[in-house]
């Protein structure tokens, strides 16, 4: 099986590093490679441009691909939408010069619109019932209100600074975009595909997450119980060494509740307590 992933740019290392912590090591890797082995010697990687890889995976040149919601629905390739990977996130606007008369999308009637999105910009008027004229460009989209090129634009933001900036106001969101795990149809059922589809939703589950170990005396394990907000209850094991007086409680915490459940497992009689990260975590 080939996975295609970005060779470079904002979503590169995000996505190796999720390769990684699935348990997918890629091997042999080197600048300018197209292709790399992994550890698991029935998965290879394919490196492709992100707005590339649709084509890729449609084309049959990998089965499935790592890239962009938006540059999926660019693409117009029927594609299978496997897992959001839960990073890359960022909106596709409809943006329009702050000192303008366009503020709100019917105002674009009969107007010019820029973009580098033009399938997704015409789908979205196409939506809304919105006559005007899409312009496709390649770069520098944000700068096209100003040299009489546009009216308004369609582009990418992921903070809003670079619309700012160049002083465009949002008028509307066409489309929330992250990064997903796309296959083909004919392919997205097949075992190994789900395999490693699960791999990386053990990742995705695992994000933000932390494994918290203590001890606690028996009396005392309701009240510990009562204070952890795990995940289906605590695990509570004997402790090895025979101490029956004692437990071993295992759980799983929101990593923004550690501070917090760390100070009240204290107040209840909780000892020694062991804060971990969760690479995986298969629900």
């Amino acid at each position: 099986m080939r996975i295609a992933v970005p060779n470079k740019g904002r979503l590169h290392e995000p996505t190796i590093e999720v390769l990684e912590r699935a348990g997918l090591h890629i091997e042999n890797t080197a600048d300018r490679q197209l292709y790399a082995d992994t550890v698991d010697p029935e998965v290879t990687v394919l490196f492709a441009r992100a707005a590339d890889i649709p084509e890729y995976v449609a084309d049959g040149a990998a089965d499935v691909g790592i890239t962009g919601l938006d540059q999926a629905r660019e693409s117009g390739h029927d594609l299978v939408d496997l897992l959001d990977l839960g990073y890359g996130n960022c909106r596709l606007v409809l943006a329009a010069p702050e000192d303008g008369d366009i503020t709100e999308p019917a105002d674009v009637t009969g107007l010019t619109v820029a973009t580098e999105f033009p399938r997704v910009t015409r789908d979205y008027f196409d939506r809304k019932g919105i006559d005007c004229e899409v312009v496709e460009v390649t770069g520098a989209t944000e700068l096209t209100p100003h040299v009489d090129m546009a009216d308004a634009i369609v582009d990418i933001t992921s903070t809003g600074t670079t619309l700012q900036v160049n002083r465009l106001a949002i008028v509307d969101e066409v489309l929330a975009s992250s990064v997903r795990l796309f296959a083909r149809s004919d392919v997205a059922d097949d075992e190994k595909v789900q395999q490693v589809a699960t791999a990386f939703e053990s990742v995705v589950a695992a994000e933000g997450k932390r494994y918290l170990m203590m001890n606690a005396r028996r009396d005392d394990l309701e009240a510990v119980k009562d204070v952890l907000p795990g995940m289906g209850g605590p695990t509570v094991m004997d402790v090895a060494d025979g101490d029956e007086d004692h437990v071993a409680v295992h759980a799983v915490v929101d990593e923004r509740q550690v501070f917090e459940t760390i100070s009240e497992l204290k107040g209840v009689g909780a000892s020694d307590i062991l804060v971990t990260e969760i690479e995986r975590l298969v629900e």
